[in-house]
């Protein structure tokens, strides 16, 4: 809300501070467009650590995931055009398609993107949300764990309320820095890794942050999420590094299958769905 803010903490030699008005937490730093290609890297969906061992391993759940909100959805509008932001390799929209909705994705990491039309044929072009432009308007705008990463949250959400019409609705999947997890682990919480991290929301401060966009919240509540053993033993692996649970961690995680589907708790995961005011 360009309020004065303060430092709170310092993690991975960058300052997290908080915006003495709306309680926004954020990085200081000063993110370029070369930020997104960074932390979306071919990398990201491949190498494990803070991103993903084999994002492709996962399309059966990243696809039910996408059914999942479609589901919901229908509690509010009926399905018609969508644009899913941070599409990857078209999982997520191709879980919205089996519910009802067309439309396309956008995905920085262009070999995700080139996937996502070559092997799952849909409509995800390569690019970022803060330099999106269309004439189409659409129904929905979906975000799923992508509002956290924009070098530019401004310049991306003003993007997303052009090209949403009127009475149009976003869906946004975000980590909540107030859930009794994020305060319980304080600044060792696992979303605190800047720089590739830039923002840290709870449901108030982002209802607050969309309302600029005219957009008022309708319903929220906490996804449904799964993993696969690959991607927990690395994550997990990851966080513990160097820390006395690495040793217990590894000899329980030996015991896992890379391809066991595993639910995740959910409980510093949440969903807003908000709605475009005429």
């Amino acid at each position: 809300c360009s309020s004065p803010s303060h430092r709170l903490f310092e993690k991975h030699g960058h300052w997290i501070r908080v915006c003495g008005i709306c309680r926004h937490r954020f990085c200081e730093v000063t993110p370029q467009p070369e930020h997104v290609a960074q932390v979306y890297a071919d990398s990201y969906f491949k190498d494990g650590g803070a991103g993903y061992p084999d994002y492709l391993g996962e399309s059966d759940l990243l696809i039910a995931h996408g059914a999942r909100y479609g589901r919901l959805l229908r509690r509010y509008m009926q399905p018609e055009t969508v644009l899913d932001v941070g599409a990857a390799a078209g999982f997520i929209l191709k879980g919205l398609q089996t519910a009802g909705w067309t439309g396309m994705g956008l995905e920085p990491n262009a070999a995700m993107a080139a996937y996502a039309r070559d092997q799952m044929d849909m409509n995800v072009q390569a690019g970022a949300l803060e330099d999106f432009e269309s004439q189409q308007q659409f129904t929905l705008v979906s975000m799923i764990q992508v509002i956290a990463h924009f070098f530019d949250v401004h310049k991306a959400l003003a993007h997303a309320a052009r090209v949403t019409r009127p009475g149009g609705y976003w869906l946004i999947e975000s980590w909540n820095k107030d859930s009794w997890m994020a305060r319980m682990f304080g600044v060792n919480w696992h979303e605190y890794s800047p720089p590739s991290v830039l923002r840290w929301f709870a449901p108030a401060d982002l209802t607050h942050l969309v309302s600029r966009y005219g957009f008022k919240p309708v319903a929220q509540g906490r996804p449904g999420k799964w993993l696969n053993g690959a991607h927990v033993k690395s994550l997990v692996g990851y966080k513990l590094s160097g820390t006395w649970m690495q040793n217990p961690a590894d000899v329980m995680f030996r015991l896992m299958p890379d391809n066991l589907p595993i639910p995740y708790p959910a409980f510093d995961l949440f969903w807003g769905l908000y709605q475009k005011q005429p």
